[in-house]
């Protein structure tokens, strides 16, 4: 074997795969370019070459790789099972491990996402530069990323330490992640889900010591980043009967690796009260909203009616943004590393959204969120499910 870390893809997750080529048509990169390296039998034969030693772990072996969105749309569609996302984060944490590519994101990733500061201080030049127009003379790909975001606060409002009470005697605790940006940037969010939790009967504790959940570290291959991060969360949460995640990516990941504690996607949760019968529901309005499936939420962890059903509970008539499920080009840091493929499947889902003629989208991933919002035509809003929930019974 040709890996030496702990974290490399094992014999087993390759040799899975039969090359049925099944997963072809669902891989975004596949359709965007029709090579065969840009899929994920491709990228398996490529892993399984570099543990044979038959290639060595270059370059070229990176940028395939690298490539790759992470979206998992082949695992929902695999006969054989293939846990294909398990073994692309240990080829890029070998990849990170032996080779001194895309070091500004991988420390983004694994160092500078985890301190606080260091986002507060991001976000506080980004609200300024929002104010002062500055998305006119940066360059595209963060003028696009600028133009995607909400209007920041100049002081964002924290949940960070806070405990929220329900009316009467609580169903139970449940921790909220607050997340590395989803607090300073999507702050309306966790105050619109906690809304919705403490009307439902549940206490509500965001634990200050908490951190970032580790996907993103995962992703660009500091596996070690993001195992560090998950120690502290263990700790932060115990305790606490559910921890819940109102962003997709987070949730999937905490989801898959754990951190001693049940963790349960905001829109799965949201969606089960208002089946129980514990939260309102609004009338039919006919409106219609476009429901736009994270990648996290659909191929890694199944959730596809909660959305709808939280839509549908606003009053709204909900409709598929994309009836593929493709993946809409965010994927973490993926749009600033992989820019020209980024935007292609980003306005795809513009165009997508224009033929429905809707007026909102909904999305339960801030990634995607900005994504969209940064290639949508104006007058399309973006937000997440439970917020326009929150918004339509009068929580928020």
């Amino acid at each position: 074997m040709a890996w030496s870390t702990p974290w490399a893809p094992t014999s087993a997750e390759l040799r899975a795969c039969v090359e049925c080529g099944l997963c072809l048509p669902h891989c975004p990169t596949f359709r965007l370019t029709g090579d065969e390296t840009a899929s994920p039998r491709g990228r398996l034969n490529a892993m399984s070459a570099v543990a044979s030693g038959a290639v060595p772990l270059g370059a070229a072996v990176a940028e395939v790789l690298e490539f790759c969105l992470q979206c998992r749309a082949c695992e929902a569609a695999c006969p054989s099972l293939v846990p294909f996302g398990r073994a692309m984060e240990g080829a890029r944490a070998e990849s990170a491990a032996a080779l001194s590519r895309s070091r500004l994101r991988r420390r983004i990733a694994g160092r500078w996402i985890a301190r606080r500061g260091a986002v507060r201080v991001a976000t506080a030049l980004a609200a300024v530069g929002q104010r002062l127009g500055a998305g006119h003379w940066m360059p595209g790909r963060l003028r696009r990323g600028l133009r995607g975001m909400r209007r920041l606060p100049l002081r964002p409002r924290s949940v960070l330490g806070t405990t929220h009470e329900p009316a009467g005697p609580p169903l139970g605790t449940v921790g909220l992640l607050a997340g590395c940006v989803m607090d300073p940037w999507f702050g309306g969010v966790h105050r619109a889900l906690i809304a919705v939790l403490t009307a439902a009967g549940y206490r509500v504790v965001v634990p200050e010591g908490q951190t970032c959940c580790g996907a993103l570290a995962t992703h660009e291959g500091e596996a070690a980043a993001a195992e560090r991060m998950a120690v502290v969360n263990r700790a932060a949460f115990a305790g606490v009967d559910l921890v819940v995640v109102d962003a997709a990516g987070c949730s999937a990941h905490l989801v898959g690796h754990g951190i001693g504690v049940p963790v349960e996607d905001a829109v799965v949760i949201v969606a089960r009260l208002l089946d129980e019968g514990r939260l309102p529901r609004v009338p039919p309005t006919g409106t219609r909203v476009a429901v736009q499936d994270p990648c996290h939420h659909r191929h890694a962890q199944r959730i596809v009616s909660a959305p709808r059903t939280i839509a549908a509970a606003a009053g709204y008539t909900p409709l598929d943004l994309d009836p593929d499920a493709m993946c809409c080009g965010a994927a973490g840091l993926y749009s600033v590393a992989q820019p020209e493929a980024s935007g292609r499947l980003g306005r795809a889902k513009a165009d997508q959204a224009a033929a429905l003629d809707v007026d909102l989208v909904v999305s339960a991933n801030p990634g995607c969120e900005i994504q969209l919002r940064s290639h949508l035509a104006a007058g399309i809003r973006v937000a997440h499910p439970v917020e326009v929930y929150a918004a339509a019974v009068g929580l928020i």
